[in-house]
């Protein structure tokens, strides 16, 4: 039996929010002690475009992407059971061990 954080990472923060409950739910069918949805800083991150590759240095577009995240943590789970959980594939799951 072991201690995980589990940190979900999506960009689209309505399927974050599905895929958090959705995984508390199986956890909490299977018994085991949940602490969270722990909601974590969102990133942004900046891009800025040239629009004209030649001669209009000026004119310029940017662009913003979001990665949202929230800290589940799971407290004395088989490891098997974490890898049998089903989520959409825009959502990463990092699985850590606690001390």
């Amino acid at each position: 039996m072991l201690n995980y954080n589990i940190q979900i990472k999506a960009f689209d923060g309505y399927v974050l929010n599905l895929s958090v409950i959705q995984i508390i739910n199986y956890l909490s069918k299977n018994n085991i002690k949940v602490k969270g949805p722990i909601h974590l800083p969102t990133k942004k991150k900046r891009y800025t475009i040239l629009r004209s590759p030649h001669v209009h240095k000026k004119s310029r577009e940017q662009f913003q992407l979001y990665t949202h995240k929230i800290l589940v943590v799971v407290y004395n789970v088989k490891d098997n059971l974490l890898q049998q959980m089903s989520i959409p594939s825009c959502v990463k799951l990092e699985i850590n061990k606690r001390c």
